[in-house]
């Protein structure tokens, strides 16, 4: 860097600034003697020195810049401040290589990014106000809140057709009411059966047993007077009349204790809340499945729902599922068990979260594994095209649960599935006829493919040739020297003997 050429551009939320660094190699070995150089206004305002300062008109100036700024791009109004305040021949430092680099590919400038060019732009940070003169210290802290507050806003700016954050808290509220409502029934079960023992042998289902209990109560009103309206409503709960016959029989001679009405209030009071949790827990259910055929109707078909918002919740986002690659989504959930092999050099997990999908459950043992890789590769083109299409839909998503079938039914049978680039083709050009659209020309793709594969498939077979013809010279120059010490031997020993 020259002396009296170096620059530092400063990115504010007031403006764009400017700095000329007097004497850089003098004040790159002050900054590195000691931080009392930065802190001191006195003897860093003597080697550096404000070039220009170019405030942002309102609000929405402002935000747009610094979006760009963050998002590593150059704005107009950057490249004309830039172009206007400096030489071709002069160095701007800049904070972070990324800007840098854009800076450098939009303006032609050079661009440093050091150690001292970080040193100088803190001192800027710590005394901006009165480099610069023409704004207080108070309106620089209001306009670093306005522009906080703007760009915290459009960065969780609520977007209705992609609210995958409401499908991620939806099914984190579904497991955890999952496992409250399994501690739930238990408590149930324990607690109602001191008074009606016999009932949790006859009705399995937690659920159902809640319901019974809550209708019930009293064992005894189910064979005294009046009991038939109960009687009726029990057959609405279990479903089948020997159900019913066998509770008021199991009731008519239960070993259970008697409770008092202030008992029986509590037992009752905590039974219809269970109740009342599981109804709310079906109505999540079915709330997540709306939201999901409107999020991600590609990977909810191709999967389940459940398992669908799973995947999303643990990649964080729709768009970072879509971002990973297939290997990651097939062991995505099983994050400990990988590092653990890793660790151990034992053999890494075949698959996380996707193992609850019933493709996995129905192939056979051995080849379990083959079809997680498969199923991953499939997820991983459903969540993309969930992701990046305008009119999501589930038609990708259909004839790639179909692949999955035809793939399990090749591991059984062995008869050869569709191939990938035929099935999407038939899809895009379905698509394609019922939005009115022309008509794809999918075939001069498929051919344009077919050649560059054609011409791969050329040059590794030429790139063998040549090795194949490139081995037996080099056998043949690696054997000359040794057949050479042979014959030094056997004239050593000859002139010995």
């Amino acid at each position: 860097m020259g002396k009296n050429d170096t620059f530092v551009l400063y990115e504010s939320s007031a403006g764009y600034s400017l700095f000329e660094v007097v004497q850089f190699e003098e004040i790159a070995s002050l900054l590195s003697d000691s931080q009392e150089n930065v802190t001191d206004y006195a003897r860093f305002a003597r080697s550096v020195k404000l070039k220009a300062f170019h405030p942002f008109q309102n609000a929405e100036e402002a935000l747009d810049n610094m979006n760009a700024v963050s998002e590593h791009s150059v704005s107009g109004l950057l490249q004309s401040f830039l172009s206007a305040n400096m030489s071709k021949k002069a160095t701007l430092g800049c904070v972070e290589s990324n800007i840098a680099t854009a800076i450098k590919e939009a303006t032609s400038l050079n661009v440093a990014v050091d150690d001292t060019v970080r040193e100088i732009l803190r001192g800027v940070r710590l005394h901006f106000s009165k480099l610069v003169g023409q704004i207080s210290p108070e309106k620089v802290i209001q306009s670093q809140s306005g522009l906080g507050h703007s760009y915290s806003r459009q960065k969780i700016k609520f977007n209705p057709a992609r609210s995958d954050n409401m499908v991620i808290q939806s099914i984190a509220l579904l497991d955890q009411l999952d496992k409250d409502l399994n501690t739930f029934a238990m408590r149930v079960r324990e607690w109602y059966s001191w008074h009606f023992p016999e009932l949790k042998a006859i009705v399995a289902d937690n659920y159902m047993y809640a319901r019974c209990a809550a209708l019930v109560q009293d064992k005894g009103s189910l064979f005294s007077e009046g009991s038939e309206a109960k009687v009726e409503k029990l057959l609405e709960i279990v479903g089948e009349q020997s159900l019913v016959d066998a509770i008021i029989a199991a009731a008519k001679t239960s070993m259970g204790m008697d409770c008092s009405p202030l008992d029986m209030y509590n037992v009752t009071n905590f039974t219809q809340r269970m109740v009342a949790l599981g109804a709310y827990r079906k109505q999540l259910a079915l709330y997540l499945s709306d939201k999901m055929a409107i999020v991600a109707p590609n990977l909810s078909t191709l999967i389940g729902d459940t398992v669908a918002a799973r995947l999303i919740s643990k990649a964080g986002s729709l768009q970072s599922l879509a971002k990973a690659p297939a290997s990651t989504v097939q062991i995505l959930g099983a994050e400990k068990a990988l590092f653990r092999a890793l660790k151990t050099k034992g053999n890494t997990p075949k698959y996380g979260l996707i193992y609850h999908s019933s493709f996995i459950s129905r192939a056979e043992s051995k080849h379990k594994g083959r079809i997680s890789r498969y199923l991953a590769n499939k997820c991983s083109i459903a969540s993309r095209i969930d992701s990046f299409s305008d009119e999501p839909n589930n038609a990708y998503g259909k004839v790639l649960a179909e692949q999955v079938e035809e793939r399990l039914a090749f591991y059984e049978t062995g008869k050869a599935p569709q191939k990938n680039l035929d099935v999407m083709t038939k899809v895009a050009k379905q698509l394609a006829e019922d939005r009115g659209d022309a008509p794809m020309d999918v075939e001069a793709d498929a051919s344009l493919e077919k050649k560059l594969k054609k011409k791969k498939k050329d040059k590794k077979e030429k790139k063998d040739k040549k090795t194949k013809e490139e081995t037996p010279k080099k056998r043949k120059a690696d054997e000359e020297p040794a057949s050479e010490e042979k014959k030094e031997k056997k004239k050593k020993k000859k002139s010995k003997e």
